[in-house]
């Protein structure tokens, strides 16, 4: 997937790289339907990397940004994952989601999440410096996880998916112990040591 932006083709074809990382055969995520209109412009495609890397910064490891988890997000959300294409009621959507359902009332998350970030930023969000960026999806993700339901809980799970079922988070950012060998139900963990995983699937998004 070139860095400039998506093809169609190379949106289309994704679903390959969907598949393995769900652990669902192809032919399965190939039959789910697919909207040419779900392939992500530049911008979004930079912003959700950028909100990628918020939520899961570097430090000793890669950050979500780093290893291309916004590629992966771009493409749970086109074919469903997280339950992410269920339709939404549009006779009582409020108008900042209604403007961004598809014809079969799911939504369009990239679209709804662009409009609401700029809409915080009072301009263009992605424009913003960095410090301020991060202000403003702290605040978001504030309000989101203080109401009962919100559409931000969705695609920050998928970050988190991608990000430890990538190589980095999966075998760098946690502790990768195969099983199995030894299995001990609990391990005492100390300050400062990085939690264990089983999970890393071998694959990159980026």
């Amino acid at each position: 997937m070139g860095q400039a932006g998506w093809t169609r083709r190379e949106f289309g074809g994704g679903v390959a790289l969907l598949a393995a990382v769900v652990g669902m055969p192809a032919v399965v995520a190939t039959l789910s339907k697919q909207d040419e209109a779900d392939a992500p412009r530049d911008r979004q495609r930079a912003m959700i990397r950028d909100i990628s890397q918020l939520v899961i910064p570097r430090t000793g490891t890669p950050g979500a940004g780093d290893v291309g988890v916004g590629d992966f997000v771009i493409l749970a959300l086109a074919h469903g994952l997280d339950m992410s294409r269920m339709p939404l009621a549009r006779d009582t959507a409020p108008a900042s989601v209604a403007g961004h359902l598809r014809s079969d009332d799911s939504l369009r998350h990239l679209d709804w999440l662009e409009a609401e970030l700029d809409r915080a930023a009072n301009g263009d969000w992605l424009g913003k410096p960095d410090a301020r960026r991060a202000a403003i999806l702290e605040r978001f993700d504030a309000e989101a996880f203080a109401a009962k339901d919100h559409l931000w809980k969705t695609v920050k799970g998928l970050i988190l998916t991608g990000y430890y079922t990538s190589q980095t988070g999966g075998a760098q950012e946690l502790r990768y112990e195969l099983t199995p060998g030894r299995f001990d139900p609990a391990v005492a963990v100390k300050p400062g040591e990085r939690a264990y995983s089983s999970d890393w699937t071998a694959v990159e998004f980026g």
